[in-house]
């Protein structure tokens, strides 16, 4: 009897319903989006940061890691071309997906385009070392590869499809709640958003005035957090319209976290995760569409649907179990596919914010004489008197790593070695990642680091001077060096850089 009735169960899941159709589409067109992003990203940086002559070549790091650890196409074909002609065909499956063409020549028309562009990033994923190493990029392969169970346009959508992409925005929300409960303290005593959107890596034109604002009003939002990621999730799996008042919850909150800060696309591909929680009548509603006549899916993609929720099942046993575990891991994965990974962000927060300033002079020799240029980031903090840039959705990775590099040794960042080396060659790719070359004419003869503490401004300070930073100079960070520094190429001749 329990097993007629489970076997019941199972078969209305994976029996189509039109009340997913609208949601559906909007999620296809929304996760179509975040890829066009990720792919303009690769696009536009993936060469001076990976590329044959980037800062952590790809053609060395395949020969160090086994392809079934990191499963990529570009273990066959490490060289630029192949990245190019990858990142340009991801963004232009990305742009059929976003004009409804992948949905309209039938299932296996549409599996096949998502299944390309799961597969295209994850292979940029997997050897994007750390310059790759963000939860948003495992979370962005994850829901590219059920989107291939989809369906198309005209078939009616499978609910189990949508009940895994829930499962997932669960991951994701709850499992940031827990990392920051049983992360800094600062999330149990209110206080870690006094100096979030401060010290965050790579704050907005707002973050300045949220940070200034009430210390009730601070305190308050860590209270809304906890709410929304602790308990709003579990809304996720309540019939409507509780469903839909948690998933448009959790959407203001991501909405609210990009107008506080550069997030990458973390803020936006959560939004988007949250479609598959509203109610497909109310968005029919609201956008006076109606599905059209839909036709029954085909009996493979129900049974290969329902094989992949087995699976999910399954994958989500070491899952739950870290969730339960006090020493809870965060953003970390079980297999090389990437699915059903652990989520999370923000388990610790930083109190002050320090900041790697680089240098370089044209001074042949070292003397106290030498005038030293500073280089400028797109988005990082450099010049005080700079507004902080609106960047996110889009990702500005060498920024982000040198926020990590602030709180570390240039020995734990093995990369700068090789962007300082660029620096005095006067690479023209990597120079294109920077906001300005104080060295237009010529590379400078030498280049250096320095580590600065940086605070906001208060109003009064900002009133007065205009700046939206206060640094004060800590010390040496990366030591002078030229081309012909012994040691310097040494580290250089090593890693194979040179």
């Amino acid at each position: 009897m329990t097993y007629a009735i489970g076997s019941a169960a199972y078969a209305r899941i994976l029996k189509g319903s039109a009340d997913y159709w609208l949601p559906r589409l909007v999620f296809q067109r929304g996760l179509g989006l975040i890829y066009f992003i990720a792919f303009l990203i690769a696009s536009n940086q993936w060469k001076p940061l990976l590329g044959e002559h980037g800062l952590l070549p790809v053609p060395l790091f395949v020969k160090r890691v086994p392809f079934r650890r990191m499963p990529s196409i570009f273990f066959l074909f490490p060289n630029d071309s192949a990245f190019t002609m990858a990142a340009w065909i991801g963004l232009a499956l990305s742009c059929v997906v976003l004009a409804g063409l992948s949905e309209r020549y039938g299932t296996w028309v549409s599996a096949l385009i998502w299944f390309l562009l799961w597969a295209i990033y994850l292979s940029f994923v997997h050897v994007g070392q750390t310059f790759y190493a963000f939860g948003w990029e495992t979370m962005l392969a994850e829901a590219g590869f059920y989107a291939m169970f989809l369906g198309a346009r005209h078939t009616a959508p499978l609910p189990v499809t949508q009940w895994m992409l829930r499962w997932m925005l669960f991951r994701v929300m709850f499992g940031a709640g827990l990392i920051k409960l049983r992360g800094d303290p600062c999330w149990k005593d209110l206080t870690c958003l006094d100096t979030h959107f401060e010290t965050q890596p790579m704050p907005n034109p707002l973050s300045w005035y949220f940070h200034w604002l009430p210390h009730w009003m601070l305190h308050g939002g860590v209270l809304i957090n906890h709410f929304v990621e602790l308990v709003v999730p579990f809304g996720y799996f309540a019939p409507q319209p509780v469903a839909t008042i948690a998933g448009l919850i959790t959407m203001g909150f991501q909405f609210t976290l990009m107008l506080s800060g550069n997030l990458s696309f973390l803020n936006l591909l959560t939004i988007v995760l949250a479609i598959p929680t509203l109610d497909g009548r109310l968005l029919g509603k609201i956008f006076r569409m109606a599905a059209p006549a839909l036709l029954a899916d085909s009996r493979a993609l129900q049974y290969a649907t329902g094989a992949l929720s087995v699976a999910v099942v399954v994958l989500s046993v070491p899952v739950i179990a870290n969730m339960l575990s006090p020493g809870q891991l965060m953003n970390y994965s079980y297999n090389p596919l990437e699915l059903v990974n652990t989520y999370g962000a923000f388990g610790s927060i930083s109190r002050t914010r320090y900041e790697v300033v680089v240098e370089g002079t044209s001074a042949a020799e070292l003397t106290p004489a030498a005038e030293w240029r500073e280089y400028e980031f797109r988005g990082k903090p450099g010049d005080p008197r700079r507004r902080p840039p609106q960047i996110a959705p889009y990702h500005l990775r060498l920024d982000w790593l040198m926020w990590f590099a602030a709180m570390s040794q240039f020995s734990r960042e093995p990369w700068f070695v090789n962007f300082a080396a660029k620096l005095l060659e006067g690479d023209r790719a990597v120079l294109s990642l920077l906001k300005t070359n104080p060295f237009p004419d010529h590379p400078p003869h030498y280049v250096r680091a320095k580590l600065y503490l940086y605070r906001f401004t208060t109003p009064e300070e900002r009133r007065q001077t205009g700046a939206w930073w206060h640094r004060e100079l800590v010390g040496d960070w990366f030591p002078e060096v030229s081309l012909d520094t012994p040691g310097f190429r040494r580290v250089l001749q090593q890693q194979g850089w040179l």
